[in-house]
């Protein structure tokens, strides 16, 4: 497992300015999440990319309403928007190296439980990015497309491409047990976002709370998952802690190998 953070967890900074934070607190791999419809576009790629340089881009991740929900509407319009925003940031994926795009989906008022449907848009969606040599990666989140155990299996059977990206906040604000999560997805977690809950039930950075993540570590690895694990939360004060939470993650990496 590589170790790394995604750019979300760096709010104060700017995209572009953001990566050379992540050489310097030890990042082995990051998740750069574009935050707004003009760092979707490939000539802020072209910008980014020169950063990059020394450092992996394991995944891209977008503002999730921004265009994702359009893709599965049924009128041709609304999803050609849907489409042109997902062109460009793959463009732009394609530009910086990112291999796997981290996905919402709809609002889950505006679906339902037809798998077949969603499914189907799925595979539309799947196969326009892996024109750019991306996978898409859906990801469990409470409002979402996948917003309970079960729904990836499902998902998964009808969409054999699909690969999920495993968010062990998300599992707990959804109330559900993370394992079921990870038991979900076995065989097809792509990549990990983690943090950690203190005894308040504040959000905060792997290492500062209560999880053990060496029994995460070691459930993730029993499922099949040996990828980047990225850190994904803005609960900290200062880049040393930061930095003290990915060596964290590196030692419970090593004892899990």
């Amino acid at each position: 497992m590589k170790i790394g953070i995604s750019t979300a967890s760096l709010w104060n900074y700017e995209t572009e300015d953001a990566l050379s934070v992540l050489k310097e607190v030890g990042a082995e791999t990051c998740e750069v999440y574009l935050r707004t419809f003009y760092e979707y576009r490939p000539e802020f790629a072209k910008k980014f990319a020169a950063n990059a340089e020394g450092l992996e881009i394991n995944s891209v991740h977008v503002a999730p309403h921004n265009f994702e929900p359009q893709l599965f509407f049924d009128q041709r319009r609304t999803r050609g928007d849907g489409f042109y925003w997902l062109d460009q940031v793959m463009r732009s994926a394609q530009l910086f190296g990112a291999k796997k795009y981290t996905f919402h989906g709809f609002l889950q008022r505006l679906g339902n439980r037809d798998y077949d449907t969603t499914a189907e848009r799925l595979r539309e969606i799947s196969d326009f990015c892996a024109r750019y040599g991306v996978t898409l990666c859906l990801e469990n989140v409470p409002d979402a497309t996948y917003n309970s155990p079960y729904v990836f299996k499902e998902l998964k059977a009808r969409c054999p491409q699909l690969e999920g990206t495993f968010d062990i906040k998300h599992a707990r604000n959804s109330n559900y047990p993370w394992q079921m999560y990870v038991k979900d997805m076995s065989g097809a977690i792509s990549h990990v976002h983690l943090s950690d809950v203190d005894e308040n039930g504040k959000t905060c950075l792997p290492g500062c709370g209560l999880y053990n993540f060496e029994e995460i570590f070691k459930t993730l690895a029993g499922e099949g998952f040996d990828g980047a694990v990225l850190i994904e939360t803005g609960s900290f004060s200062d880049l040393t802690e930061l930095k003290r939470s990915v060596e964290f993650l590196k030692e419970v990496a090593q004892k899990t190998v």
